[in-house]
């Protein structure tokens, strides 16, 4: 299963509070990205905004690696988790 996790920061952080955990994040991602849920992250263009997609087998497996996360376990960020599916309308250009 696809899952598209947002990430939202946590209201009346300042940004000074992210960086002693920075390092411990990137460590993270880097454990998650080798361990194939982390499937791609980006950052949005128009702000500071992880995006992060996970293949994982349910949305709690989702839940538990972002859980992981050193900013999500420090209370500075948490993420809206969205699971996909395939898009079907394909099918309605074959189907007979």
């Amino acid at each position: 299963m696809k899952i598209l996790a947002i990430e939202i920061e946590s209201p009346g952080t300042d940004p000074g509070q992210f960086q002693p955990h920075l390092k411990s994040e990137a460590a993270r991602i880097w454990q998650l990205n080798q361990s194939n849920l982390l499937r791609e992250i980006y950052f949005r263009t128009d702000r500071s905004t992880a995006i992060l997609v996970f293949e994982c087998v349910d949305l709690a497996e989702a839940q538990s690696a972002v859980d992981s996360l050193p900013l999500v376990q420090q209370g500075l960020i948490r993420f809206e988790l969205i699971p996909l599916k395939p898009y079907p309308g394909f099918s309605r250009l074959f189907a007979e």
